[in-house]
């Protein structure tokens, strides 16, 4: 079985000389190791270092050099718009404070559907519209005591953790 190892972002490979493709919902999108089996019927397993979450147009490199286009599949979710910034602001702050998955799209959040927040957006100010799409949340934020440069810069003090 081919071994898929290495993610290409979309935007950074051509999608045209991919040799299959494979379509997920978001959830099944957020992998690290799991058998696969494209449109096609190419089979392979995807062996990540790490948990990735694949997007809407990303690559799997196989370990053939050849590439499986990662396809959102479509998923019932609601579109949101807001009339002012300051309340899109308002309505991505309840949003975040249920800690819905949110996508980000231009000047509209997408959120996947579920009536009581269809309610609640509307109850905001907010035009809602249903929408058959494929659904890329925002990746939350990095938690503290990662291994990552939060500030900035290089540093060696102590943050009293």
């Amino acid at each position: 079985m081919k071994r898929g190892w290495a993610i290409c972002r979309a935007g950074h490979w051509n999608p045209a000389t991919a040799v299959d493709r494979v379509t997920l919902d978001a959830g099944d999108r957020h992998r690290r190791r799991i058998a696969m089996t494209g449109d096609n019927g190419t089979d392979f397993l995807l062996d990540l270092d790490e948990v990735v979450a694949l997007r809407d147009g990303d690559g799997i490199v196989l370990d053939d050099g050849s590439v499986v286009l990662v396809a959102g599949q479509a998923e019932r979710l609601l579109e949101l718009t807001a009339k002012t910034p300051l309340d899109f602001v308002r309505l991505a702050w309840h949003l975040g404070n249920r800690h819905t998955d949110v996508q980000i799209a231009g000047d509209r959040l997408r959120i996947r559907y579920d009536h009581v927040l269809e309610e609640m957006a509307g109850l905001l100010g907010a035009t809602v519209k249903p929408i058959e799409a494929s659904f890329d949340p925002e990746a939350g934020a990095p938690a503290h005591g990662d291994d990552h440069d939060h500030h900035g810069h290089d540093h060696e003090h102590d943050h009293g953790s």
